[in-house]
């Protein structure tokens, strides 16, 4: 369960407090797909990294699993993100020296247990239609493939939350109808609470539930 109790967020500046999010409320149990659309500024990137435990809120609280991760020290709330919480953004962000396959690993070097971590990775990759570019680096893959590689990334440690900021953003229309499929294929089969932030009005067609961030706040669509 993942939950946002009564969250607002702002920024100081020289004329006083920016706010940016106002009193934010939600609920999400295993298994949501939820997409969130509004205009550049309306705070959705924000919002993503306060629930993905990367920014703390200014006020209210969140939870996930029955914990609030801002409670954490520093070390374990590294740990609790890392295990937690998958994150796709639009830059995939892979290793160029990496290879696909070590590239999906990377959240696991600093797992307590590795064990069939390397397994995972590979049927991951199955999964996302790369198991013939396993050993391949970055470069050497298209936009769309370096996409499917950062989402099995986000997937090797079974999180409980997968959060993806314009996922598709950088893709071409095929290569992002792909990517949107294969995240809610994996997501509806891993039964993950999946939040994304998109422009794309045809991305946030495919989801369940559609809100909307506007005047600090979220609105069903």
């Amino acid at each position: 369960m993942l939950e946002i109790t009564r969250v607002s967020k702002s920024y100081p500046t020289p004329r006083g407090p920016l706010e940016v999010l106002s009193d934010v409320s939600l609920k999400f149990a295993r298994g949501d797909a939820v997409a969130i659309m509004g205009p550049s500024g309306s705070g959705k990137s924000t919002l993503l990294y306060i629930v993905g435990a990367l920014e703390p809120p200014t006020s209210g609280a969140v939870t996930l699993d029955g914990r609030n991760p801002f409670e954490l020290p520093e070390k374990q709330l590294a740990a609790f993100r890392n295990k937690q919480v998958g994150f796709v953004f639009q830059d995939h962000c892979l290793l160029p020296q990496c290879s696909v396959l070590e590239n999906v690993l990377v959240p696991t070097l600093v797992a307590e247990s590795r064990n069939g971590t390397v397994e995972r990775a590979r049927a991951l990759l199955e999964q996302v239609g790369l198991k013939e570019r396993i050993d391949h680096r970055p470069a050497e893959l298209s936009g769309g493939e370096q996409q499917r590689v950062a989402l099995a990334r986000a997937l090797i440690r079974e999180p409980l939350l997968l959060l993806c900021d314009e996922p598709t953003g950088n893709l071409d229309r095929g290569s992002a109808e792909t990517v949107a499929s294969m995240l809610l294929d994996l997501q509806r089969s891993q039964q993950t609470i999946l939040i994304v932030v998109t422009h794309n009005p045809e991305l946030a067609a495919k989801f369940p539930v559609r809100m909307e961030l506007a005047n600090r706040n979220l609105k069903r669509v």
